[in-house]
C-alpha cells in the first residue's frame, strides 16, 4: 500500500525514524545497515518502505534501494522470521554479508544475531540459497553501509528524545532484539567520548558478528 516515502526527515532516534511527508509524520523502523546512510535531521530524504498490517499494529520498514528491500522481503518468506527479526539481520550485516554467509553457508556467523538459532540460520541457509543464486548481479559488492561507515566520523547530527548516545545506542540495540545486559556490556566497550549513537551502534554491532 505504502512504498515510497519522500519528505524531511524530523528526527532520527535509531532503529526509528519520523519523516514528514505533506504534513503527515510516518514513523519508519529501518535496518542499521540503511540508517547510517540517512541524511542529517532536517534535510530532505527519500525511502523505499514494506508495509505490515497486524491485528494490534501497522508498521512500515524502510530502506534506501529497492534492492535492501527486495532482501528484505525474501529474509521474511523464510519460515520463523517475521519483520521484526528481518530487520534484526539486516541490521547485523551489510546485505552483501547476509548473502555472502547463505552462500558459504555459514550458520556460526548467522546464529550471533539476537533471535537466530541454530536452526533458524541452518533454515535460512536452505531455504535463501536458491533465491539468492543471482543477487551478486546487483550492486551489493560495495555494501552502503560500510562507504558510509568510512565517511562517518562521529558528528553527524541526530535528534532523538535523548540527549545520551550511549543511552540511544543502547534503546536501540535492546530493539533490535539484544538482551539489556549484553547491550550495555558492548556499549560499555566501544563507546568513547564525542561518538554519536549511530556511530556507537555501528561499532557494536561489528563486535558482536
Amino acid at each position: 500500500m505504502i512504498g515510497r516515502l519522500r519528505g524531511i526527515l524530523l528526527e532520527k532516534q535509531p532503529p526509528e525514524i519520523l519523516l514528514e511527508v505533506n504534513g503527515i509524520g510516518y514513523e519508519v523502523s529501518m535496518p542499521m545497515s540503511c540508517f547510517y546512510e540517512l541524511p542529517n535531521a532536517g534535510e530532505e530524504a527519500i525511502v523505499y518502505t514494506h508495509f505490515v498490517v497486524r491485528e494490534d499494529a501497522q508498521l512500515l520498514y524502510g530502506f534506501n534501494t529497492t534492492v535492501e528491500r527486495a532482501l528484505f522481503r525474501e529474509v521474511i518468506k523464510a519460515n520463523g522470521v517475521g519483520p521484526k527479526l528481518g530487520l534484526a539481520i539486516l541490521s547485523g550485516m551489510t546485505a552483501t554479508q547476509f548473502v555472502d554467509s547463505v552462500e558459504r553457508e555459514d550458520v556460526s556467523t548467522l546464529v550471533k544475531i539476537p533471535g537466530v538459532g541454530k536452526k533458524t540460520a541452518e533454515r535460512l541457509v536452505i531455504e535463501m540459497r536458491d533465491r539468492l543464486k543471482n543477487w551478486h548481479a546487483f550492486d551489493l559488492l560495495t555494501p552502503h553501509a560500510d562507504a558510509a561507515a568510512r565517511r562517518d566520523n562521529g558528528t553527524s547530527t541526530v535528534v532523538a528524545a535523548s540527549t545520551n548516545p550511549k543511552d540511544e545506542a543502547m534503546s536501540a540495540l535492546i530493539a533490535l532484539g539484544y538482551k539489556a545486559a549484553q547491550a550495555e556490556k558492548v556499549v560499555k566497550q566501544v563507546a568513547h567520548d564525542g561518538m554519536t549513537s549511530e556511530a556507537i551502534i555501528r561499532d557494536a554491532l561489528r563486535s558482536m558478528v
